[in-house]
């Protein structure tokens, strides 16, 4: 089992859910989130005055899924939130021990199913 994050522009969470739907991952939680990469934040101007924007807002997904979906997940991620600007975001794909359907008790590949 996987634990796929991504974090990416707020702009582009309709198409990244729609693309999740489509390569049949279902089961996500998003996050809204704020930070910085190489970008380091951008710099903006309001009324007139001249401020830095350290903490830039984005957004997180996470989908636990089987070994065999974190791929698919990710290829449908990387197609949605790709805009090709700085800023796009990154995936991290890590392994999970366990999950628990708290409901039911079910513990993992079977917590994972629908």
């Amino acid at each position: 089992m996987k634990l796929v994050t991504a974090i990416f522009k707020p702009s582009r969470l309709d198409a990244v859910i729609d693309a999740l739907s489509e390569a049949g991952v279902s089961g996500l939680t998003v996050s809204e989130v704020r930070g910085y990469g190489r970008q380091q934040g951008k710099t903006e101007v309001y009324r007139g005055a001249e401020y830095e924007v350290r903490l830039l807002p984005k957004v997180k997904i996470e989908v636990a899924c089987a070994d065999e979906e974190a791929e698919r997940a990710a290829e449908a991620i990387i197609g949605a939130a790709n805009t090709g600007t700085i800023g796009d975001g990154k995936i991290f794909i890590r392994a999970l021990d366990t999950v628990i359907r708290i409901r039911t008790g079910e513990r993992d590949e079977k917590a994972l199913l629908s």
